[in-house]
């Protein structure tokens, strides 16, 4: 009688806990819940990647990762798909064009020294670049698509002259430590640097090149000219050192941060292009949450109803073996960090239904041994000793399945494996102690100390 005392404390408590957690951590909702954007990458080969191989995919896996990371979006997934896409799911999102600036630039940053004597021509290009630019917002407002592509034509040949004014580059994106967003007044951002000691020391040798030469450092990004700084004669002698810089522009504190999180992820070893980008909206998540719901709960009162009056006590204490079960799942899944989606919530349902399954084990074992004659207390020991090894058995066997589900499948196939592994553990918990201390309870008290409470049609004393 102690030990069913303090195993009924160690699960009020369990109960307690889960019900603090669920009120205190929301639940995490994948993007088929909550809402997004969600993107399909394609890998594009280039002259000095002729095939896309393994490991030119999970290179740019790892590196849209970090990006992903940067921009701080919970419970993103981020997965490959076939030979040559990447998957991006970005719950939250609603803003695709924007994910798409900053998941499918190729970011490859360089700083290039100008060449003597271009003075007048780099001023004259920039002056070109700036009335285009005026000229495809316009052509923008107007929607003519025919002038957009024109004049995006002309803006690529002009930013290839403008790249022929400048050597080659000396200082790349691989001396790059850190990247952020940085206030500059007047709504304008910029963007810091930081090199490692090897690109440090080449930025100081740059910038001692052209200090007080009236040359500029020509700052690119995939080989567009982003800003064109001076070196003052005060730096001729060393350079400027410290290992850091700054991009200076009329950036907004969007433009400076996503340029940021480009830099600081990493440049793309391919060319990539953007197939599919498509918005979750938020109302769909809502509709298929409260179907959801509707469906575990409809679902949940018939199985409670059927096992109160199929079992009778057994399936009133079954009932509330349940409802800890429930509870301290989803308090599990809380803890744990686990995204519900719409197949990890059928897997979580599905994990109820194999929780009942081991009650009804039990229950049935119980009624056989009472109809042998045995008493109460020895067919309830006995109900739960003969359907223990069923039990394991079915558990095993499903989280087997549940291992090889999440080891093997991806995204949306994890997601169910993995609550439905959980479910399963935890049934097997709430079965096998829950459910167990409940009923040798009952069976202490006078009250229910009725062997047609647990067989009806069956008159024998204890």
């Amino acid at each position: 009688m102690r030990k069913q005392r303090s195993l009924l404390i160690v699960i009020l408590i369990l109960v307690i806990t889960s019900i603090i957690v669920l009120i205190n951590v929301p639940l995490r909702l994948g993007l088929d819940l909550r809402g997004g954007s969600q993107l399909t990458i394609e890998l594009q080969t280039s002259p000095e990647v002729p095939t896309i191989d393994e490991r030119v995919i999970n290179a740019v896996q790892s590196v849209i990762e970090n990006r992903v990371n940067a921009l701080g979006v919970s419970e993103s997934v981020v997965q490959t798909i076939g030979q040559d896409q990447i998957l991006v799911q970005l719950p939250g999102v609603s803003d695709p064009e924007q994910a798409e600036r900053v998941l499918g630039g190729t970011a490859q940053l360089d700083f290039r020294e100008q060449l003597p004597g271009t003075d007048e021509q780099l001023f004259a290009e920039s002056q070109v670049k700036q009335q285009l630019e005026l000229q495809l917002q316009e052509a923008k407002q107007q929607g003519d698509q025919a002038e957009i592509d024109k004049i995006l034509n002309s803006l690529e040949n002009n930013e290839q002259a403008i790249a022929g004014l400048y050597q080659d580059p000396i200082l790349r994106g691989q001396d790059l430590r850190d990247a952020f967003a940085e206030p500059a007044g007047n709504d304008n951002w910029n963007i810091a640097l930081r090199f490692s000691n090897e690109g440090g020391e080449k930025f100081a040798q740059l910038t001692k090149n052209l200090a007080g030469t009236g040359r500029t450092i020509g700052i690119f990004l995939d080989n567009e000219l982003l800003s064109s700084p001076t070196v003052p004669v005060d730096f001729a002698e060393t350079g400027i050192t410290g290992g850091s810089a700054v991009i200076t522009g009329r950036f907004t504190a969007q433009e400076a941060n996503d340029l940021a999180v480009q830099l600081r992820g990493g440049a793309l070893p391919v060319p990539v292009e953007i197939v599919e980008n498509r918005t979750v909206g938020a109302t769909l998540g809502r509709d298929s949450i409260q179907r959801s719901i509707y469906a575990g709960l409809g679902g949940l009162i018939l199985v409670l109803i059927f096992m109160v009056v199929y079992y009778r006590l057994p399936g009133l204490i079954a009932d509330i073996a349940l409802i800890v079960y429930a509870l301290l799942t989803l308090a599990i899944f809380d803890a744990l960090g686990v995204t519900l989606t719409l197949p990890g919530i059928a897997g979580f349902i599905l994990s109820i239904g194999m929780a009942v399954d081991a009650n009804v084990l039990i229950f049935e074992r119980t009624r056989e041994e009472l109809r042998a004659g045995k008493t109460l207390y020895r067919s309830v020991e006995s109900g739960f000793y003969r359907a223990f090894s069923s039990i394991l058995d079915g558990n095993l066997t499903t989280g087997i399945a549940c291992i090889a589900l999440f080891w093997l499948g991806t995204g949306l196939v994890k997601g169910f494996a993995l609550t439905l592994g959980i479910g399963v553990a935890v049934s097997m918990f709430t079965a096998v102690t829950c459910s167990r201390t409940l009923m040798f309870t009952a069976i202490t008290l006078p009250e229910f100390r009725k062997p047609e409470l647990f067989c009806p049609n069956l008159k024998k004393a204890v």
